[in-house]
């Protein structure tokens, strides 16, 4: 055991000994060479800092594309998405044309794809995914990507869904703390339902709305008493007509039978 670990040391500090000689090195083909055989052994701290080096020095070859694309792969294989998605646009810009492009287009989604955060927090990564995704599949409509795009747009979509009913959740959980916030309950409610009208939270949401509005007109000013009733009332007999058989359906008919009985003195 103890031989093996000796041999297994000697091994490494060989390798290391190795690279340094080749970092070093001004002989840009031996680099390449290198770089790509690191990058095959999936070695990509060391193929990243060969390649970044040899991107500028083959500028204008073949070799330059190739540094570049492997660079971009580099990064994303060791987890700096955004290093990887900022060179990933620019190989598509500088090699529209390269074999590598829709590959390239495709990674773009992929490193926002892998930075978007829990629903709970800010979606700016999840939506540039959803466009980036969005953008390849009308470039390339006839990928084989395009199945797995199309699964990684839905997620993100689901993803975004759900921020947006937690959004409206949150504010009609707060209530009247510092404010009205039940009016940017309704709102932010509303908005969902128009951005994401087929959510799996539509029956959820709606019944927010017209508890938020009952709540309000329930605790109006005179001046607005009646138009927040009636305006409950549009709301309820919109739901039963949306959800008849809802499991709202007892708080629903509940708040029909408060507001109708407070619009008789009116």
């Amino acid at each position: 055991m103890r031989k093996l670990i000796v041999l297994m040391a000697l091994v490494l500090l060989a390798s290391c000994s190795e690279y340094q000689k080749v970092l070093k090195s001004t002989d840009y083909d031996l680099k390449y060479e290198k770089a790509l055989e690191y990058y095959e052994e999936e070695d990509y701290m060391r193929a990243s800092t060969l390649l970044q080096e040899l991107i500028s020095v083959f500028m204008g070859t073949d070799r330059a594309e190739e540094a570049h694309y492997k660079y971009a792969y580099s990064l994303y294989n060791m987890r700096d998405y955004i290093s990887a998605v900022h060179f990933f646009r620019q190989f598509v810009k500088k090699y529209p044309n390269s074999e590598y492009a829709e590959d390239a287009q495709f990674m773009i989604g992929a490193c926002y794809y892998q930075q978007s955060p829990n629903p709970r927090l800010d979606q700016t990564d999840t939506q540039n995914a959803i466009e980036a995704f969005n953008l390849y599949m009308n470039l390339y409509p006839n990928s084989p990507k395009v199945e797995a795009a199309n699964k990684m747009v839905e997620e993100m979509r689901n993803k975004l869904v759900f921020k947006s009913y937690l959004n409206a959740k949150l504010y009609y959980q707060l209530g009247t703390y510092l404010g009205n916030n039940y009016q940017a309950a309704v709102i932010t409610a509303r908005n969902s339902l128009d951005e994401f009208p087929d959510t799996k939270y539509r029956e959820e949401l709606s019944f927010l709305i017209l508890d938020s509005l009952y709540i309000q007109a329930m605790n109006s000013v005179p001046e607005k008493e009646e138009d927040r009733l009636r305006r409950t009332l549009d709301e309820y007999y919109a739901f039963i007509n949306d959800f008849p058989e809802s499991s709202y359906m007892k708080q629903a008919n509940k708040i029909f039978e408060d507001v109708t009985r407070m619009l008789k003195k009116y």
